[in-house]
């Protein structure tokens, strides 16, 4: 049985066998390179050694020609082991035709030195064979031009050239060799050209190379292709390279990265993730937190745009990300934080002690960056940690006030990641007691009660599992920690409701509502809500407070009132009106919230019955200055100067009087009211209704004339509609020329809208107390002043009253007149009346007459009441001449209607809301003119007799009508008996 040994090829056997490529074959050297069969070959390029055509011809054919010998050979021969290690050159036949291929490129690139063409295919030739074959990717869409180096890295890591079964570089040592060789002296004869570089540069990323060339060569080959190249190539190599130092990692990927970045910092932000997560060394967070931190700075300068579209928000938040994942290698400790903090705090100091800019004459040379003096938190190659706080508040808090509670949980994070837990929670208690929004304090007390609760947590688990080294001591002075940590969490719990407060406070200190949500938040806690409401009124702007300021006022003086927030102290009036004289110094917004303070006031004095005190309070409110021509809307003004001219204030007071106080000293408030002329309607009849019920009834009726006299109409119709109520009432007919006055000077100025129930009341009047040929000729009269939209009823009204005093035929020149004037649609129900009324005289003709009058406006498709009335009044009273001739009328009406495409739409929507629209039952009548009348109807339009067409249901019925003249569906048929 053979061995191990045996059965495994040795490698150094395999790698005696290289290279075959060096030194270069000749036939001199090697015999078999040449055969019986390239004897004409050699010939033809011995007589023409310089055409190009010749030397690429040969080089083809013999390419092809052994490509199709490879193809045809099989691998099955060889090893596996074997195949795996030689790749390409596993077999003689490869190791052989490589060689005949390289002695004539050789010999070709002898005569074309400088030819790329023939440099390119061969060392393509020479990479086919050591590096194995190449897979072809396929692309979707073009590439950019000019690309950032971002997108430049991405694409041409996707395009990076892949290989497949490359010869090993431990075995095929040697051909590798040659290979770069080979490179060396292509790039001796054309350096400037990128593409032979490129590909150069390609070998370094097979996963065969050999570690002495793709690593230390590697490097010095980028840098001579940076150093040959013109500038405007350099992108392309430094793709390349940095690929390439990203796959080694370690200090080449810092290094290189640390070179370009001086060149183009765009790709800082993917070099501050290859240092946080690199390929095969240690982190270095600190330097990944520096650019970062520097880049956040520039960006909100504006000296730096992030290629990836980060805001500079963004940027300190990645920052802050890195703090929290490496808090122990990237910031201080707490004593260094506290020194730091101290040192910075005594700088700012001294900065804001000197006046310019300070210029540094003499000391050491300090480096100074393009974004001004030197920083050391910003320099990536300073081992020195940072300051996370000190950071923090410059570069977030005071920058960011949106975003505090992001920037506060990451700060208190750090700590917690440090282990610094009391550090943690008095940042966290800076964070809720400075933030200005909700959506912050949120954040920061959702984080903060988490980490209460996971430290609890943490305790009750090492309660219940103690560590074998743990005693007693320790296990209870746990549980007095844990204690003390539940008391804390609690307490926190209790607070946020406070805390919440204080957010919405310190927002706006001026919010009223806020101020008294506080102080309900305190409940029953006396000595807080006094402290509260005393730091509110202190604290709030009354300019700037939102509204019902003087709410918070009287609260607090209800406070003392009421002996506290539950009533167990004794009442302090005198310290609540101590409050409320205070809040009438205070210059409100609004005139009616200082009123509300002095009725307020007056309403605590009337709650003690201290009436004389509150007759008097409401006396100093209402007190009028000299000079009474002050705007009351003019805010330059203060409220305390505009007050005598509220309503409110002057309402209040008036009440006051009337309950109270005596008729007369009533009387002289409401004279102060009027004098001011701050009254409106409302007070006027309360004034005019006081002074009734006292049984002043001319001094109420001077009132009603003065408030006529101040308002004007819409508003006096109201005070002229009681005053003339009051006075009929109360006088009825005793003073009519007096009431007839003031009917009239009413009727003089009273717009037509409004007009209609004074001409009734006067109507009224005149039947009641005067002549009823003078109420008929003021309803004559309202029929010609009233709106259009009123004639209708007030003619109907003046009919009535007409036919109570004058009979029926009296009423027939108003018909008249209110057919000359209504409307159309009203005309026609107004025709409908008239008719009735003659109909009861007995005059049938002027009822027809009436009835073909108004059938112009009634189309009856959209009125068939109309027309039916008038078909049953033909019934009854008519001929068939008469009936005919109402037929022929409403035919012509409804063709009139029909030709009116705007009367069209209207009648559609009119027939669909009432159903109209529906066919007449074809049940045949019994009433021989009701057959009549159904025979009439059809279309509006009269069909031709010679061109009409029969009807679908009448051709299935009659077919023999065909070649006979249709009839006309609404030709009425009369016997020849009627003729004579």
């Amino acid at each position: 049985m053979p061995s191990v040994a045996e059965k495994s090829t040795s490698v150094d056997l395999l790698a005696s066998q290289f290279p075959v490529t060096l030194p270069i074959p000749t036939p001199t050297t090697n015999s078999t390179l040449l055969s019986i069969k390239d004897v004409q070959r050699e010939e033809d390029l011995l007589r023409n050694p310089s055409s190009f055509r010749a030397w690429w011809t040969a080089i083809h054919t013999t390419k092809e020609a052994y490509n199709a010998q490879l193809k045809a050979e099989r691998r099955a021969v060889v090893p596996d082991e074997t195949a795996t290690l030689l790749g390409p050159l596993a077999t003689p036949l490869a190791r052989h035709s490589l060689e005949c291929l390289t002695y004539l490129y050789e010999a070709a690139i002898a005569q074309f030195p400088g030819s790329f063409k023939l440099w390119k295919s061969y060392l393509q030739m020479r990479m086919s064979y050591v590096l194995g074959r190449q897979v072809i990717k396929k692309r979707a869409g073009g590439r950019k031009k000019l690309p950032e180096m971002k997108d430049a890295l991405e694409e041409e890591k996707e395009d990076l050239e892949s290989w497949e079964d490359g010869l090993d570089g431990v075995v095929g040592w040697e051909e590798w060799r040659s290979l770069i060789a080979t490179y060396e002296r292509a790039l001796m004869w054309l350096p400037k050209l990128p593409r032979l570089w490129l590909m150069y540069t390609s070998v370094f990323f097979h996963p065969g190379c050999p570690s002495l060339i793709s690593h230390t060569h590697a490097r010095r080959t980028f840098d001579r292709a940076l150093r040959t190249l013109p500038p405007s190539l350099h992108s392309r190599i430094w793709v390349r390279y940095l690929l390439w130092a990203e796959t080694k990692g370690g200090s080449t990927t810092v290094s290189v990265y640390r070179r370009y970045l001086a060149v183009d910092p765009s790709v800082t932000e993917h070099y501050s993730s290859i240092l946080l997560s690199p390929a095969d060394s240690v982190p270095r967070p600190l330097e990944a937190a520096k650019l970062l931190l520097s880049l956040a700075r520039k960006a909100s300068r504006g000296e730096y745009v992030s290629p990836e579209g980060k805001s500079p928000y963004q940027l300190l938040g990645d920052f802050l990300d890195i703090v929290e994942r490496f808090s122990d290698e990237v910031g201080f400790d707490v004593d260094a934080t506290i020194e730091s903090n101290e040192a910075n705090a005594k700088a700012d100091t001294e900065a804001s002690r000197t006046d310019g800019q300070l210029v540094r004459m003499d000391g050491p040379p300090v480096p100074v960056g393009a974004g001004g003096a030197y920083d050391e938190d910003e320099d990536p190659l300073s081992p020195r940690k940072l300051n996370i706080e000190h950071i923090v508040h410059k570069d977030g808090l005071e920058v960011y006030k949106d975003q505090a509670g992001r920037l506060w949980t990451g700060l208190a994070t750090y700590w917690i990641k440090r282990g610094e837990f009391d550090r943690a929670i008095s940042t966290f208690e800076a964070g809720i007691a400075t933030v200005l929004t909700i959506r912050d304090f949120t954040q920061i007390f959702d984080a903060y009660a988490e980490f209460c609760e996971s430290l609890i947590n943490a305790m009750m688990e090492s309660l219940e599992s103690p560590e074998e080294d743990d005693d007693d001591e320790n296990t209870k002075e746990t549980e007095r920690e844990m204690d003390v940590k539940m008391k804390e969490f609690e307490a926190l719990i209790d607070r946020r409701p406070f805390l919440v407060n204080d957010v919405l406070l310190r927002r706006n200190p001026n919010d009223v509502q806020e101020w008294e949500k506080r102080v309900a938040l305190w409940g029953e806690d006396d000595e807080k809500v006094a402290d509260t409401y005393t730091k509110a009124l202190e604290t709030i702007n009354p300019r700037k407070a939102t509204a019902n300021l003087h709410r918070l006022y009287v609260n607090f003086a209800k406070f003392y009132e009421d002996g506290g927030s539950t009533g167990s102290a004794e009442p302090d009036l005198d310290g609540a009106r101590k409050i409320l004289e205070k809040a009438t110094k205070i210059n409100f917004k609004a005139v009616e919230d200082l009123a509300d303070i002095w009725c307020e006031w007056s309403e605590m004095e009337l709650r003690h019955e201290n009436y004389d005190e509150a007759i008097r309070v409401m006396q100093r409110a209402a007190a009028i200055p000299k000079n009474t021509k002050i705007n009351y809307h003019d805010h330059s003004l203060p409220v305390q100067a505009r007050l005598f001219k509220s309503l409110k204030l002057w309402s209040f007071y008036v009440d006051l009087e009337e309950s109270i106080g005596t008729v007369e000293s009533t009387k002289a408030v409401y004279d102060k009211i009027m004098d001011l002329k701050i009254a409106n309607a409302q007070v006027i009849v309360n004034y005019a209704a006081f002074l009734e019920e006292n049984q002043y009834w001319e001094d109420s009726f001077k009132v009603y004339e003065r408030g006529t006299e101040v308002f004007t109409f819409p508003i006096s119709f109201e005070i002229w509609n009681i005053y003339l109520s009051k006075f009929v009432k109360r006088y009825g007919g005793s003073k009519l020329e007096r009431a007839r006055d003031l009917f009239e000077q009413a009727l003089e100025k009273c717009p037509p809208k409004s007009c209609k129930p004074l001409f009734l009341m006067y109507g009224q009047l005149e039947e009641d107390h005067g002549l009823a040929k003078r109420a008929m000729s003021i309803y004559e009269r309202a029929t010609q002043v009233v709106a259009d939209e009123n004639k209708f009823e007030m003619y109907t009204i003046y009919i009535a009253k007409a036919t109570a005093n004058y009979g029926l035929p009296a009423t027939r020149p108003i018909f008249e007149r209110a057919l000359e004037v209504l409307p159309d649609k009203q005309t026609a129900e107004m025709c409908l009346r008239f008719a009735a009324l003659e109909r009861k005289l007995g005059e049938i003709d002027r009822a027809r007459a009436i009835y073909a009058h108004a059938s112009q406006f009634c189309d009856p498709r959209v009125n068939p009441k109309f027309w039916q009335e008038w078909n049953s009044f033909e019934i009854e009273t008519g001929s068939e001449d008469t009936f005919r001739e109402m037929l022929r009328i409403k035919r012509s009406v409804q063709a009139q209607f029909n030709t009116e495409a705007s009367y069209l739409a209207a009648q559609t929507l009119s027939a669909k809301q009432n159903g109209t629209s529906e066919q007449p039952s074809a049940a045949q009548p019994a009433d021989p003119m009701a057959a009549a009348e159904q025979q009439a109807r059809g279309p509006a339009f009269v069909a031709a007799k010679k061109t009409a067409l029969p009807r679908a249901d009448e051709a299935s019925s009659v077919p023999d009508l065909a070649p006979q003249q249709a009839d006309n569906a609404d030709e009425i048929h009369i016997s020849d008996e009627e003729d004579s």
